[in-house]
């Protein structure tokens, strides 16, 4: 469904400002469009509203976790093609495997190095 001519578009769904900013960074960099909601319970709408080709999610959220944004974006077959990165401090395989039971394109570590979360983003971007 996404055209060639243009951009990707990307929501990030962080609260933590310093996160967001590096985020900002790379995003701009790799030339993305993209936009950031910092509240767990403003995500859906903006998710639906945009509709964009991939959410970077973070599970710890005030108003909604990142597991119920994904679980609610994956329940809504308008949504089917939005990819989603789920981003967490916990890093652990049960967390992991949490988040891509309930329907998670990918699923990164923070602190994450920069590299690594471009190289995932452009993976999941060119995934379809």
């Amino acid at each position: 469904m996404a055209q060639k001519d243009r951009r990707h578009r990307v929501l990030v769904v962080e609260d933590e400002d310093n996160i967001a900013l590096a985020l900002d960074f790379l995003m701009t960099r790799e030339g993305y469009d993209h936009d950031r909601v910092a509240d767990g319970a403003a995500a859906l709408p903006r998710i639906r509203e945009l509709h964009p080709d991939l959410v970077l999610l973070d599970v710890m959220l005030p108003g909604a976790s990142g597991y119920e944004i994904c679980q609610d974006v994956r329940l809504d077959p308008s949504l089917a093609d939005v990819k989603i990165l789920m981003m967490t401090a916990r890093g652990s395989s049960i967390e992991k495997r949490k988040g891509l039971a309930i329907g998670a394109d990918g699923f990164i570590t923070k602190p994450f190095e920069l590299k690594a979360l471009r190289e995932e983003v452009r993976r999941l971007l060119n995934a379809g």
